[in-house]
């Protein structure tokens, strides 16, 4: 054996491998995870009168999954319906979830502007240094969050994901939110893009007919995603290893000189 089967393979680009033990996925020993549904293990049943009910049943969601597949402690600030714009001006104040971690997963964009309609905005209105001056709307509000989330723990590791494509005329936008989202994540340090517009496949119609239940995913598709999330999170550690060869030290005064950048 030798160590190249754990380094990026030549011309490898994320999720071409999927282990099925998320790889480096597993080094960390806390992530929080703030999202939508999909972080929350929604599920959709019907009432007496065939309405549907959702249900947030967290012990499905892939949170949840990477838990048990990493043995990483997943805190999930997740609910059903969560926008940026609610999350950061009520949610996490009222629940206390603006909590220390060694990383977060932030994974929000599906309801800001598709179900509530909150404009998007860009990463123009984003200001690293002065968040309070972020504009009121998705770009401003995600800024608003990884500011928080800095000031929190400035060496956290921060992977931001983007919505799914869906085989559907919102494609447009959700290619629109991806793009922005990279610029984003290039304005702080440690944060890094999970690009599903680009390597994840399309939840379309087909895709629900074997893990969707309803719209939301069924336990399949949960798993699978915790899938997907592990290992593209595995892919962005095994091309920048220097990054996070100080993971235990996060949150610590602990350091070593030959790392002196990555604290």
């Amino acid at each position: 054996m030798n160590n190249k089967q754990f380094e990026i393979g030549v011309s490898e680009q994320p999720l071409d491998i999927i282990k099925e033990t998320c790889g480096f996925a597993g080094i960390f020993k806390q992530i929080g995870v703030i999202g939508d549904s999909l972080a929350s293990g929604e599920f959709e049943s019907h009432d007496e009168n065939g309405n549907i009910v959702y249900t947030d049943m967290y012990e499905y969601s892939w949170p949840a999954v990477l838990e048990r597949i990493t043995g990483t402690k997943y805190n999930n600030y997740s609910r059903g319906g969560m926008t940026a714009r609610e999350y950061v001006q009520s949610w996490a104040d009222t629940n206390g979830f603006w909590q220390w971690n060694q990383a977060y997963i932030i994974a929000l964009g599906n309801n800001d502007s598709f179900v509530f309609g909150h404009p998007l905005g860009s990463v123009k209105d984003v200001n690293a240094d002065c968040p309070q001056d972020n504009g009121d709307t998705f770009f401003g509000n995600m800024g608003k969050i990884v500011s928080k989330l800095k000031t929190i723990e400035p060496n956290a590791r921060i992977f931001v994901v983007t919505p799914q494509l869906r085989g559907e005329a919102c494609d447009n936008d959700i290619r629109y939110i991806a793009s922005e989202l990279a610029k984003l994540c290039d304005m702080f340090e440690f944060t890094y893009l999970l690009d599903m517009t680009a390597h994840a496949p399309i939840y379309d119609a087909e895709m629900r007919k074997s893990f969707g239940l309803g719209f939301h995913p069924n336990p399949m598709g949960y798993y699978a995603y915790a899938l997907i999330v592990g290992n593209y999170i595995d892919y962005i550690i095994r091309s920048n290893p220097q990054e996070f060869a100080t993971i235990p030290f996060v949150g610590t005064l602990l350091k070593n000189k030959d790392y002196k950048y990555y604290i």
